[in-house]
C-alpha cells in the first residue's frame, strides 16, 4: 500500500467511489503464507473485503487441502481448498531455496501484511520472520496463527484443531451427558481462530493510520478455545465447579434444549425468560410456571430434570410442524433442526445470498458466501479459488523477472 498523502476534494471521491465498488481494503496487499484451514479462512475474510492476497503454494504439490478429496469440482478443485481460497493468486515459490526466498521478501517489501502459521521460528532460517523484515518495511503487520502462541512451556508444540479442542475443555462440555466427549462438527477452533486474526490485523492496520508503524499479531489455537469457553468457562470461575457435559441442554437457563415431537422429528426449544416459559405453559395448558420449583429460572435449572422429562412427554403427543407453529404464534423461540441441505435451501439463505455461485467467471465451483453485510463497501466475489501456480507468471513478471528468467526458475523447480 502506498503511502498517504494529502488528497483534493475531486481525488479524494474518487478514491472513495473505488473503495465502494472494489471493497473495504481495496488497495491493501497481503502475502499469505499460511495453509490448511485456520490461516487461509483469515485471508479468505480479507481479500473477500477486497485486499489483494498472493497465496505462496509449494511446487506441484501446493497446499495439502488440494489434495483432501473427494468430493471436489469438475475442474478438479477439492471442496475443501474451495472453502478457503477465493479471490486468492496463487503463486508457487519452494521457500527452501535462496532464489525462492528473495521472491518472497520482494513481494513483502511492498505488502501491508504477512500472514503465516509456520511452527514458532520457522520462519526465523529464512529471513522471514518479523524482526528481520520489519528492518524494510516497517509498515508492515505481521500475522503469525499457532497451536500455542509465540510464548509459554508449550509453544513449540505444534497444533491440531481436535486436539485443541480437547485441551481447551471444549469437548469436555460437547456430546451426550453419558457418553464419551465430542469435538464439533466443523473446526470451529480453526476457523474462531482465523476471525480472531483478522480482528487483530484489522485493528494493527487502523493503528497503522495513526503511527504510521505496523507491529506483530500472535493469535494461538488454544488462546481462541479457551475464550469460546464464554460463559461455561466463568460459570467455573465463578464458582470453581467443574462444567458438566450437558448435551443439547443449556447449562444456565432452562427450558433450553431439543425435545422430539411425534414421529422423533426433533426441535430446539428456547425459554430465555420466566415470561416465556409462563407462554411456554399457556400452550401446553399446564399450570407449572406457578409451581414453586418451576417459577423462575434458577428454580428450574435445579429442577432441570423434572421439568424436562415433563416436557418430554407433552412434546411428544404431536408432530413437530404442530409444535413450532404454536410455538411460533406464541413467540416462544424454537425452530426445527435442518440437515445441511436443508439448511443452504431455506429461502432465508438464499435471500442472503449465502451461495455463492462462480459460472460466470467460467469454474464450476460453488461456495459458501461471506456473511459479512457492507452498505457501502460490500465484499466481492472477483475470482474463484485458483488453480495452482495460476499466477506465477503474472507475478513474477511484476516483479521484473523476464520469460527467460521465469523459465529458469521453474527449470530448477524453483517456483
Amino acid at each position: 500500500m502506498t503511502v498517504d498523502t494529502v488528497s483534493s476534494p475531486t481525488a479524494e471521491s474518487d478514491a472513495n467511489n473505488k473503495v465502494m465498488s472494489q471493497g473495504a481494503l481495496h488497495g491493501i496487499k497481503e502475502l499469505d503464507l499460511s495453509r490448511v484451514l485456520a490461516g487461509p479462512s483469515c485471508t479468505q475474510v480479507l481479500a473477500d473485503l477486497g485486499a489483494e492476497v498472493i497465496k505462496i503454494e509449494r511446487p506441484s504439490v501446493g497446499d495439502e487441502t488440494r489434495h483432501w478429496a473427494p468430493p471436489k469440482f469438475s475442474d478438479d478443485t477439492s471442496a475443501y481448498y474451495a472453502t478457503i481460497n477465493r479471490n486468492k493468486k496463487s503463486l508457487t515459490v519452494d521457500i527452501n531455496t535462496p532464489a525462492g526466498q528473495t521472491i518472497i521478501k520482494q513481494l513483502i517489501a511492498d505488502s501491508d501484511i504477512v500472514v503465516e502459521n509456520f511452527k514458532v521460528g520457522g520462519l526465523k532460517k529464512y529471513g522471514l520472520d518479523y524482526d528481520s523484515l520489519k528492518q524494510d518495511n516497517p509498515r508492515l503487520i505481521y500475522a503469525s496463527l499457532t497451536g500455542f502462541g509465540q510464548t509459554g512451556p508449550d509453544a513449540k508444540r505444534p497444533g491440531y484443531d481436535y486436539i485443541i479442542q480437547g485441551l481447551s475443555g471444549l469437548m469436555s462440555i460437547t456430546g451426550p451427558r453419558d457418553g464419551e466427549p465430542h469435538k464439533v462438527g466443523v473446526a470451529v477452533v480453526d476457523l474462531f481462530a482465523g476471525l480472531q486474526l483478522t480482528i487483530g490485523i484489522q485493528a494493527a492496520l487502523l493503528a497503522r493510520q495513526n503511527t504510521g508503524l505496523g507491529q506483530y499479531v500472535d493469535v494461538a489455537l488454544l488462546d481462541s478455545a479457551l475464550a469460546m469457553l464464554a460463559n461455561v468457562g466463568m460459570n467455573h470461575l465463578a464458582s470453581n465447579d467443574v462444567p458438566p457435559r450437558l448435551g443439547n441442554q443449556h447449562p444456565n437457563i432452562v427450558p433450553y434444549q431439543v425435545f422430539s415431537g411425534q414421529g422423533e422429528a426433533h426441535f430446539i426449544l428456547a425459554c430465555g425468560n420466566d415470561s416465556q416459559f409462563a407462554k411456554l405453559c399457556d400452550v401446553l395448558a399446564v399450570d407449572w410456571h406457578t409451581d414453586s420449583r418451576f417459577t423462575t429460572n434458577p428454580q428450574r435449572v435445579i429442577n432441570r430434570q423434572l421439568l424436562c422429562s415433563e416436557l418430554a412427554k407433552k412434546f411428544s403427543e404431536k408432530p413437530r410442524s404442530y409444535w413450532l407453529e404454536v410455538l411460533d404464534e406464541a413467540g416462544i423461540p424454537s425452530g426445527a433442526i435442518h440437515n445441511v441441505a436443508e439448511a443452504l435451501a431455506m429461502p432465508q439463505a438464499q435471500a442472503r445470498e449465502m451461495i455463492v455461485d462462480f459460472a460466470a467467471q467460467g469454474s464450476p465451483v460453488r461456495a459458501l458466501g461471506n456473511p459479512i453485510k457492507l452498505s457501502a463497501s460490500p465484499v466481492t466475489y472477483r475470482t474463484p479459488p485458483p488453480q495452482l501456480s495460476e499466477h506465477t507468471d503474472s507475478t513474477l513478471a511484476d516483479l521484473g523477472y523476464d520469460s527467460d528468467m521465469i523459465a529458469k526458475l521453474k527449470a530448477d523447480g524453483i517456483v
